[in-house]
């Protein structure tokens, strides 16, 4: 795994070793107190509440919240609901649940843009007032049309010379429902010369009727993002708006908004944008409108879809609040875009899980064993480590019998070279057991191995052996205390050959096999197990209980993710 800080620029690179390991965003806080343009750090994190939150916008978050409590400031959650249309309650309870679950404390601090809506429509009414904003009449198409190109400037509404008084009767006319949905906006009066063309004139209001999660029927003019995302900053005295980099052509806008309405003097002033490199994860699915559409037809079954990787995907499949804080600090903060691969997730998860959670037996595709030369009736109690590499975790009984389950995986009737487990002749080690030797099998009319047959030398008890060893260890739960489990194998959504998007249906490639159900045993110490109880299946991976589907009558666990094998086919 790379150690360099993935989508750092050399001189950032530097810069942050120069500076005790401190990232840019930090250097400019830093430099902002210093010469008093804030007292105290103010961040916040703004979803739009039209769908759930994946793993990018975690990044997000946990960047905001760990600058507010490394300065000492506060982090406040607020909803930019100013788009009814696809905002729901169900996406703001949603929201708020994954940023505590992400351990991002907002205390008491949850905004809405829309409790701001009077201030915001005060402030576009000083704006007109000023001359710094007019009613106009254009369609949408001929707006589109006047705004000119990247290469050629726009030209002037012929509505943008109207007097303030009519501006301001009109905008009042759009407040109280005089005018139909689209027939009218408001604009801000900037310069539609101007090279970047988030200044040429933009529209800050639009008249749609809508009802709205928070404030009903109350409106029915609502403002743009660009014009409202300033004034609930200032409003709530953030000094450090910090956003992703499609926003860097938005900041001057910004600080016009912020300026003209008066509410600071100088572009240096907090609160102020500063943008940072989005994170981009290999092979997954990340778009709104493309996971609505896997949930509506039925390829997913909803948001929190253990193959999504939605925050709440990743909470439901076992990933835990350390191991995102993990993987966005190997990520690191930067502005240069970069991509990594999902691999990386899986070790942040891994690291997190290994000293943490019990190493069990439970065994995915089961086969029967039977150890013949076992007294048929007895049944015994092995001693197994809970945990390895962390003693403090202790032990616990396993119990043991004649008849087993193992992996149909841990059997070939005929081998390939370098295949250390079971088969005909061969011997290997019953973890915590006894060495068994294999004596033959039993075929079904298919051909298909209904049970193995095995002797066990009495001289091995607890593995160990002086005077011979074996290559093969295997794990086995005991047939008469095996607790039935579900067990769910996941694989990437994605077909990775193919890549994310089929560009001719503008569907995701789903990768047929991305959820294998088996059915599965595991040993009575995970008989119980609650939703979120996450174990090390041994040799297979670590599985965690399902929070919607399990109970302790019926267990159904989701696997985390996959463990290194030993043993790889040619």
């Amino acid at each position: 795994m790379a150690t360099e800080i993935l989508g750092t620029t050399e001189m950032e690179t530097e810069m942050a070793a120069e500076s005790g390991s401190r990232n840019f965003i930090e250097m400019i806080i830093d430099k902002d107190l210093a010469e008093g343009n804030c007292t105290k750090v103010i961040t916040r994190f703004p979803p739009e509440p039209n769908g759930y939150l994946h793993i990018g916008h975690a990044k997000s978050i946990l960047l905001n919240y760990g600058l507010a409590k490394k300065y000492g400031g506060q982090f406040n959650l607020r909803f930019d609901d100013t788009n009814p249309t696809k905002e729901k309650t169900e996406f703001v309870e949603s929201i708020a649940k994954d940023v505590r679950w992400l351990g991002a404390d907002f205390e008491d601090r949850l905004f809405f843009a829309s409790n701001y809506f009077g201030e915001m429509y005060e402030a576009a009414v000083r704006l007109i007032k000023k001359g710094k904003a007019f009613v106009c009449d254009l369609t949408a198409d001929e707006i589109r049309e006047y705004r000119g190109t990247l290469t050629e400037p726009g030209k002037n509404s012929p509505y943008r010379d109207r007097s303030i008084e009519e501006n301001l009767r009109l905008f009042e006319g759009m407040k109280n429902g005089e005018f139909p949905d689209g027939s009218k906006v408001l604009r801000a009066k900037i310069d539609m010369a101007s090279p970047n063309i988030n200044m040429r004139d933009p529209v800050i209001y639009r008249v749609a009727r809508m009802t709205h999660h928070n404030t009903g029927d109350a409106w029915c003019i609502y403002p743009m993002y660009d014009f409202a995302h300033p004034i609930e900053d200032a409003v709530e005295g953030i000094t450090h708006s910090i956003c992703t980099l499609e926003f860097e052509d938005h900041r001057p806008l910004y600080d016009w908004v912020m300026i003209e309405c008066g509410y600071k003097s100088r572009p240096e002033e907090a609160p102020k944008q500063i943008e940072f490199a989005k994170m981009y994860l290999t092979n997954v699915v990340t778009g709104k409108r493309y996971i609505k559409k896997l949930v509506e037809d039925g390829t997913v079954d909803g948001w929190d879809d253990p193959r999504l990787v939605t925050i709440a995907a990743l909470r439901r499949r076992g990933f835990t609040p350390e191991s995102l804080k993990l993987f966005m600090e190997l990520c690191g903060v930067s502005k240069s875009n970069s991509s990594v691969d999902y691999a990386m997730l899986e070790y942040c998860i891994r690291e997190d899980l290994k000293l943490k959670k019990s190493r069990v037996m439970a065994v995915v595709d089961p086969v029967k064993l039977v150890i013949d030369n076992y007294p048929e009736d007895a049944t015994e109690d092995v001693t197994v480590s809970n945990n390895p590499e962390n003693e403090a975790l202790g032990s616990r009984k396993v119990p043991f019998g004649r008849e087993l389950y193992i992996e149909r995986e841990d059997f070939m009737i005929e081998p390939p070279k370098k295949y250390f487990r079971l088969f005909p002749g061969n011997e290997v080690r019953l973890m915590g057991a006894y060495f068994v030797r294999c004596t033959g099998y039993d075929t079904d009319a298919e051909g298909n191995v209904t049970c193995v047959h095995c002797t066990y030398d009495p001289a091995t008890k607890g593995g160990e052996c002086a005077d011979r060893k074996v290559k093969g260890t295997i794990h086995w739960v005991a047939e008469k205390t095996a607790v039935p489990a579900t067990i769910r194998l996941y694989e990437n959504l994605v077909d990775e050959e193919k890549g994310v998007y089929d560009e001719e249906t503008g569907k995701v490639n789903v990768n047929p096999n991305s959820l294998v159900i088996r059915e599965g045993f595991v040993e009575p110490s995970v008989a119980g197990a609650k939703a979120f109880d996450t174990f090390q299946f041994l040799r297979n991976g670590y599985f965690c209980a399902d929070c919607k589907d399990s109970a302790p009558d019926k267990l159904v666990f989701n696997r985390v993710c996959s463990m290194k094998s030993s043993y790889k086919p040619v």
